[in-house]
């Protein structure tokens, strides 16, 4: 018999019908057991008759929470059953894998262990219906994000995760055996995005892994992550990858709204709001005016740089300020970015760079790059690099290459933001930290 899903029941009323679930409790009565039976796509209560056959109740006893079982049975109208107002009225189980007792963690307790513990049991803490909910709302979000991109003739890409040398830098590296040599884990897809442009296909995305040795025990870092990532020829400056990215989220908030905000509300407590555009720009200069206003006073050690206090003084003056949920701080100085950014030219000192802050979190970094060979090594030596490790990503821009520009955007940082959850461990399918390599 083909398979029928809970959600689909109410269209099959008065039909026999096979369901696949978890055993999610189980009340056994005197005369009735009543077993909620839960899938993907919602609950179910079957009603068992024990007089109809005793061998079956007795199996049905001893049956321990989060069974899986097969039921078939009849699909009545019972207005009485809070599940949806029907019941299946089980005719055969067949018991597909008990599950021991007791749980090491119980999904449907009343109240949930830390998260630590709960990153220890991922699969039984998965079964909570808003983790699930968290992955559903992911996938709408990347389909969006593929969505805009195809509408707007944009290639996707796979870049390579093993490289010879550093994207970034020489900090925050995973070194690796390769063979008689050593090779490190891609920070970044940035220079590859980069041959990219330089071969001529003008617009390139890429959904993928990146990895970082950062010993960051903090609510937003992993050491690895999903990074969502683009780039775009024959631009101007920063500002037209800003107009693309504001464009672009509120292309895949509107989706994941539509599809999933009565959920979010239900599940969440949020009320997920599309963002308008343009969103508001900041320079840093004047950022750091803000926060002298507000108080704030930023480290010494963040010189140039906001840390996460600055970041979020900031968004509460934008919200009073503009009622937004979202800023750009543009115009960062060259001594907090990358060599291969691009520097204005009548202010050499500041690159030609932005973040994106989302509700007080910093969520994209992006800039226009310097695409003019002469220059881009000049700002590598200038940064204390060594042309003789980054030749191969030089050699890009020796025979021909656009002016382009891009961002990379954390997948886990941006659902965190959306759903307003306490820690990004919650976000992300299983956790990578400096101190978590097991599930």
């Amino acid at each position: 018999m083909q398979r029928t899903f809970i959600g689909d029941l109410r269209s099959h009323i008065g039909e026999k019908v096979q369901i696949h679930g978890f055993l999610q409790t189980l009340r056994d009565q005197k005369k009735m057991q009543f077993l909620i039976v839960r899938d993907q796509t919602g609950l179910v209560q079957v009603a068992f008759w024990k007089a109809n056959d005793a061998a079956l109740a007795e199996q049905i006893s001893t049956l321990g929470a989060e069974s899986v079982v097969t039921i078939t049975g009849a699909v009545v109208d019972n207005p009485v059953v809070k599940l949806g107002g029907l019941e299946v009225q089980l005719e055969s189980l067949q018991v597909e894998s008990t599950a021991g007792s007791p749980l090491p963690l119980d999904p449907f307790a009343e109240t949930i262990p830390s998260i630590d513990y709960r990153l220890d049991w991922r699969y039984l803490d998965m079964r909570r219906p808003q983790v699930a909910a968290i992955f559903q709302v992911q996938t709408t979000a990347e389909q969006a994000f593929r969505e805009y991109w195809l509408q707007h003739n944009f290639i996707e890409v796979h870049s390579p995760k093993l490289m010879g040398s550093p994207s970034e830098s020489g900090a925050e590296l995973f070194e690796v055996q390769y063979f008689e040599t050593k090779a490190y884990l891609a920070q970044s897809p940035q220079f590859y995005k980069q041959m990219a442009m330089a071969a001529g296909f003008e617009r390139i995305f890429e959904i993928g892994p990146v990895f970082r040795a950062d010993p960051s025990f903090t609510s937003r870092h992993m050491t690895e992550f999903t990074g969502i990532d683009m780039e775009i020829s024959y631009i101007e400056s920063h500002e037209d990858v800003m107009v693309f990215l504001e464009n672009m989220l509120a292309h895949v908030y509107s989706r994941v709204k539509e599809v999933h905000g009565e959920k979010i509300k239900e599940m969440f407590g949020v009320d997920l709001v599309v963002p308008t555009t343009p969103f508001p720009r900041i320079p840093m200069t004047r950022a750091l005016e803000i926060l002298k206003e507000e108080g704030y006073q930023l480290p010494a050690e963040k010189k140039g740089d906001i840390d996460p206090g600055g970041e979020r003084t900031l968004y509460n003056w934008v919200k009073k300020t503009y009622n937004h949920d979202f800023f750009y701080l543009t115009d960062w100085p060259i001594a907090v970015r990358p060599f291969y950014h691009m520097r204005y030219a009548d202010r050499p000192e500041v690159t030609k760079s932005f973040d994106l802050i989302a509700n007080g979190t910093e969520i994209v970094t992006g800039a226009q790059r310097e695409h003019r060979y002469d220059i881009l090594a000049k700002q590598a030596v200038e940064k204390g690099l060594s042309l003789e490790t980054i030749q191969f990503y030089l050699d890009f821009f020796r025979y021909g290459c656009p002016p382009h520009g891009g961002f990379g955007m954390g997948l886990s940082r941006l659902l965190m933001m959306m759903l307003n959850l306490p820690n990004i461990r919650e976000a992300v399918f299983l956790f990578r930290g400096p101190n978590r390599l097991n599930p």
